[in-house]
């Protein structure tokens, strides 16, 4: 009995044990342990390296993985990289080179002077007993943002000599990729009144490719005009282009030395059809309708000329 109770306690250690370790094999020899891998950065100094003198963003805190970067940044007052003052190539060409092909890259894209001369409408008019004439064109000089604009229209009978005749001395600067804003002089040509105005206006390119044109123009004598147009080119074909075309003038007064009446004084519908094989030589048929209005009909009747009507066309488009 003594001997028993002596090994008790052995025996309820032994029963824990055997506990701590149920479901698991228990062999009277250790499992063998594997071999330590070789730690790949063992020797290596794990320190961050120094920035360089000339990284644009030494000094920086960089976000952590996973954060906003560039421009998903919040606002804030951190300062700007700083940027670079030279060309890696200066080294090999010489920095003059760099700093003269830099200049000619810029003025290829974006930077340099253009020109065009664009005759929009030049053509032949055949009206009932009175065949006539009428052009339209605009030459400019500039760039991409600033330009010197010129545009002249008119149009007369033939054997009777030119019945109107415009021409307009512009600036015109560019408010956004697709509208000008264009502010001049605009001098009358005609055998009448020879009248002088101040001409501002807008010009561009309206959702859907239609080009439309707004003016307003004052006299020296006070006279306040106005003049709108709207044109589309749809093309028919590759070759075939449709262009509705719009213009309609008004005036704030009565100018009876122009004969020209207060309100909507004139308007213009056409239809064109051109051949644009080329776009810088197009020849083109149509139809135009134009008749005075309101006031301006009257004075018209007055002098015994007709007061408009409808006539076929033929003419050229084209571009320099």
């Amino acid at each position: 009995m003594k001997a028993l109770l002596a090994l008790a306690p052995l025996l309820v250690a032994g029963t824990a044990a055997a506990q701590d370790h149920s479901g698991h094999a228990m062999h009277g020899t250790p499992p063998a342990q594997a071999p330590a891998q070789p730690d790949p950065h063992a020797g290596h100094d794990m320190a961050p390296a120094p920035a360089p003198q000339d990284d644009p963003h030494a000094g920086h805190v960089m976000p952590a993985t996973g954060t906003p970067i560039g421009t998903d940044l919040p606002p804030g007052n951190a300062p700007a990289p700083i940027p670079a003052r030279d060309r890696a190539a200066d080294r090999y060409w010489g920095a003059d080179a760099m700093a003269r092909a830099e200049r000619k890259l810029r003025s290829e894209h974006g930077g340099g002077r253009w020109h065009r001369l664009l005759f929009d409408l030049a053509e032949y008019q055949v009206r009932d007993g009175r065949d006539g004439y009428r052009w339209e064109a605009e030459a400019w000089l500039g760039g991409d943002i600033d330009r010197l604009v010129v545009k002249t229209e008119g149009g007369g009978a033939l054997r009777e000599g030119v019945d109107h005749a415009e021409v307009q001395a512009l600036y015109g600067r560019a408010l956004d990729p697709w509208w000008n804003l264009e502010a001049g002089i605009r001098q009358d040509l005609g055998p009448g009144s020879r009248a002088t105005y101040a001409a501002l206006g807008i010009e561009g390119m309206a959702p859907y490719w239609l080009r439309r044109e707004g003016t307003l123009f004052l006299s020296t004598r006070g006279d306040l005009l106005a003049r709108a147009e709207a044109a589309y080119d749809q093309r028919i074909t590759q070759d075939l282009v449709l262009q509705p075309r719009v213009e309609a003038n008004l005036a704030a007064q009565d100018v009876p030395e122009d004969g020209i009446g207060a309100g909507l004084s004139e308007i213009e519908l056409g239809l064109r059809l051109r051949y644009e094989r080329t776009r810088e030589f197009a020849p083109y048929l149509g139809i135009s309708w134009d008749r005075k209005l309101g006031r301006t009909a009257d004075f018209v009747r007055a002098r015994g000329e007709p007061t408009g009507g409808a006539s076929l066309v033929a003419g050229i488009r084209a571009w320099f």
